[in-house]
């Protein structure tokens, strides 16, 4: 086995591997069930006009794709990722959504597991790999010249002081291939060092990881409830539910919000009637306080606004296409489908390529 990687053989060569992903869990999307199973679905990128607003979908065939999280160890793929957040986020969240729906008394146990279902919910939607792809295409380069820089100056610092330089692997690697090149010309002294990676599902992977068991703990300390919407007023969700508010007025704000960051108004939908809810640095309201039809209205705007291509309700809202107009282009819609087609082939094919040089080393 390759000293890279650490999963265990069992998880490789199970018969029933997670193949479809849903980045939306089934149960969560159940508290809007229409009927048995069946959710209604507004979608926002549409290849024609006369596509319906809305559409009662399978719950079992929506909001996912194949293959989001799979990845490779030891050159085999495994959906540990996937059990992962099955085991540790939607498995624990079931019973507490029941206690949400029916109003039952929280434990400080119950408010725990329900922030970190949130935590994983806000990471794991593939907006936030897009997010994510965009901004490491940008910062990556300057990222690594400047973590080269610092490590051969750390190297040249321990060589000056006698120091033994040991050779070991990165910890990354088990999730984000990463090789390093060095070359010194003969008769040379010195010479060029280079690193390369794959911007790709292996590092969304590395990050998501990161984020849940590290940076989430911060979401814990803050003071949460659950808010409901006032008489005659729903809530619906969407393939993106978790929002991060900055919100000034009406005509300023925006869904840049850091889990820690004063000021800020997390929430998700978890039922038509049921909103999970804080502002951080805020007492929060009694647990089921209504919001005024004014506060409602602007969080189901931003509901709306910050999904990414599929919103969903209890039954038809007729103001959605307001607060979010469809999108109509066959083309984008197929260059899209045309990407997820490809994705696992392609993410696969370039962490093959990256695991066989660092195993031939």
């Amino acid at each position: 086995m390759s000293r890279y990687y650490s999963i265990p053989e069992a998880l490789l060569t199970r018969t029933d591997f997670h193949r479809d992903n849903h980045y939306v869990p089934r149960e969560y999307l159940k508290t809007w069930e229409s009927s048995p199973g069946r959710v209604w679905t507004y979608r926002i990128l549409v290849s024609h006009e006369k596509v319906p607003l809305w559409n009662e979908k399978s719950i079992r065939g929506i909001a996912y794709h194949s293959h989001l999280y799979t990845r490779l160890a030891v050159g085999r793929e495994t959906d540990e990722i996937e059990r992962w957040f099955e085991r540790e986020y939607e498995t624990p969240a079931e019973s507490v959504l029941k206690k949400v729906i029916s109003n039952d008394r929280f434990t400080s146990s119950d408010w725990r597991i329900l922030v970190r279902f949130l935590s994983a919910q806000h990471v794991r939607t593939p907006a936030r790999l897009v997010e994510s792809l965009q901004r490491w295409y940008k910062t990556f380069p300057d990222f690594f010249q400047n973590t080269l820089q610092k490590a051969v100056q750390k190297l040249e610092s321990m060589k000056a002081r006698g120091e033994e330089i040991i050779s070991a692997p990165s910890p990354l690697t088990e999730y984000f291939p990463i090789r390093i090149k060095t070359e010194i010309l003969p008769g040379q002294e010195f010479g060029t060092i280079k690193a390369e990676a794959i911007v790709g599902r292996g590092l969304w992977l590395f990050a998501i990881k990161h984020l849940l068991t590290n940076t989430a703990e911060v979401l814990q300390k803050h003071r949460w409830t659950i808010m409901s919407p006032p008489r005659g007023v729903e809530w619906f969700t969407s393939d993106d539910p978790v929002i991060c508010l900055n919100y000034h007025n009406p005509n300023k704000y925006d869904f840049g919000g850091g889990w820690g960051s004063k000021g800020t108004e997390i929430f998700m939908p978890l039922s038509p009637k049921h909103l999970l809810y804080t502002q951080i640095g805020t007492r929060p309201p009694r647990r089921g306080t209504q919001f005024s039809p004014e506060q409602a209205e602007i969080i189901r705007r931003c509901i709306a606004e910050h999904a990414h291509r599929m919103i969903f309700a209890a039954d038809p809202d007729s103001q959605v296409q307001n607060l979010r107009p469809r999108k109509v282009s066959i083309e984008l819609l197929r260059d899209e489908n045309a990407q997820w087609s490809t994705w696992h082939d392609d993410q696969t094919t370039a962490e093959r390529n990256m695991m066989g040089w660092l195993e031939n080393k």
